[in-house]
């Protein structure tokens, strides 16, 4: 078994490192039952993703050896090669070859990460987790120097505030974490109901499951962290559920009269603002009449006291008629 030096990580990413230390231990076969999962694996090893590694497992065998270390348990824990292993079960084979390693916690976490983070259609919770997993391991190593999230940054590809960001994240519960990965909320405002209390966000999931909401937009993940940062004590579900179900807004009535039709009953020098003036005093006396019908249940066709009008406009055709010029 080999240690391997960390005195570099932080500057030129563990690619090289590893393979330095390892491509000198010579491989050995060993039973798949006897190789087991890293504790607190974050990345998924999806069967109908492997299709093209068994098949080349079943012509080639497995070209690259797995990096494993010596279980307390018995047996071995697997650092790299978790979806090789599983295709090997898949293709029918017994056991895979790989190679023994003696590594700390520490270092078997940084190795693992290293040797998945830059897999194509990586998840965000994949990579949430797994920065978490190597931040901490850094911070223990001493490695960052007091600069981990610089560090982690040289040594995985991605910005600092990225990393940080998929961080925070990583404090997401399963089901909102689930959207993100889903592609039903956006990583930021993944981000932003991460500063939620682990309640409150509980409270998001049961407004989305009880009124079948999908998704969640950035913008309404800002709002719900913003209400409940105003509100402290005092947020709660319905808060939530104005944000994520605001009431409808009626779309108001739009109604076009014809010019014509109106200039007709008013003298040629009376001006817009006295024929609106007007119309707006006859259509609450309209209105009165009808709400005195409808108190005294007067039938539809009893004939009602008649409203003494400028030109001997009949109200109701008035009205009806601009209610039709407006679908029309």
């Amino acid at each position: 078994m080999s240690k391997i030096d960390l005195s570099k990580v932080s500057m030129s990413g563990f690619d090289d490192i590893f393979a330095n230390n390892t491509d000198e231990i010579p491989a050995i076969m060993v039973a798949l039952t006897e190789l087991h999962e890293f504790t607190g694996h974050p990345f998924r090893v999806i069967d109908d993703q492997l299709a093209d590694l068994i098949e080349s497992i079943k012509e080639n065998g497995v070209l690259e050896p797995g990096i494993v270390r010596p279980r307390k348990k018995g047996g071995y824990e697997i650092i790299s090669g978790h979806r090789r292993r599983r295709a090997c079960e898949l293709a029918g084979l017994k056991e895979m070859p790989v190679r023994v390693m003696d590594y700390s916690d520490d270092e078997a976490t940084i190795v693992m990460v290293d040797t998945n983070i830059h897999r194509e259609n990586i998840l965000p919770s994949e990579k949430a987790y797994s920065y978490v997993m190597k931040f901490e391991a850094l911070k223990h190593q001493g490695k960052g120097g007091g600069r981990t999230l610089e560090a982690l940054s040289e040594s995985a590809g991605d910005g600092e505030k990225t990393i940080q960001r998929y961080i925070w994240l990583s404090r997401l519960n399963n089901d909102l974490m689930e959207l993100v990965d889903g592609g039903m909320m956006p990583l930021m405002a993944g981000v932003e109901l991460s500063f939620l209390t682990k309640e409150y966000q509980e409270w998001v999931v049961d407004v989305l499951s009880d009124n079948h909401i999908e998704k969640i937009t950035l913008a309404q993940a800002a709002a719900i962290r913003a209400k409940a940062k105003e509100m402290g004590n005092t947020f709660y579900v319905s808060d939530i559920i104005q944000i994520l179900m605001p009431a409808k807004k009626e779309k108001p009535k739009k109604f076009r009269f014809r010019q014509n039709r109106i200039t007709d009953y008013f003298p040629p020098d009376t001006d817009s603002e006295k024929i609106e003036d007007t119309i707006y005093e006859l259509l609450e006396v309209w209105q009165k009449h009808k709400k005195h019908a409808l108190f005294l249940d007067i039938n539809a066709k009893q004939e009602q006291p008649e409203i003494q009008i400028p030109g001997q406009i009949n109200l109701e055709d008035f009205v009806a008629d601009g209610q039709a010029d407006s679908q029309g």
